[in-house]
């Protein structure tokens, strides 16, 4: 079984993200979208519920599921028997630096890393940027699913209320 793993932090996920799990779906007979757990990152959203999100923007993908993880990736993946690390590439920048990290990954365990291009229309798309344009009241709800963009404006309103934003 050829099984691949999408990585990220995914807060919150958005289409560019679900564009390229979709992709990796048809290239592999299970992918693992897999959610890191950092306890030292500042998160808009807890682990648990960005995983709860892409366990129902993923619903449809039959070879799709979700998982957390803490630690390497490449543990993870020895762990889940899977040789495949899917990553998008928006621009050159991310290539640079996803370079790096697939050569380390790969000295560290036989797991290779597949690039796919991010389709054009999501190449500027960023979650850090989806926050911080609804932040300030921009309109994102076209860059993530519907019940996201519900999720990601009502807390921003909490931390408004807790005046964090």
């Amino acid at each position: 079984m050829r099984r691949a793993v999408c990585p990220g932090s995914f807060d919150p996920v958005t289409n560019g993200h679900l564009d390229i799990v979709r992709r990796a779906s048809t290239l592999f007979d299970e992918v693992v979208v897999a959610v890191g757990v950092n306890k030292s990152k500042n998160r808009l959203f807890s682990a648990e519920e960005r995983i709860a999100m892409l366990e129902k923007a993923c619903a449809g993908f039959d070879n799709v599921r979700v998982d957390g993880f803490t630690g390497l990736l490449t543990d993870f993946c020895k762990e889940r028997d899977i040789h495949a690390i899917v990553k998008g590439l928006r621009a050159v920048s991310d290539f640079d630096y996803e370079l790096q990290m697939a050569q380390m990954n790969s000295s560290l365990t036989d797991v290779e890393t597949v690039f796919v291009p991010t389709s054009p229309e999501w190449s500027f798309l960023a979650s850090s940027l989806v926050k911080e344009v609804a932040m300030f009241g921009g309109d994102v709800s076209s860059l993530i699913p519907g019940f996201v963009h519900e999720a990601l404006v009502a807390r921003l309103a909490e931390r408004r209320a807790d005046g964090d934003a």
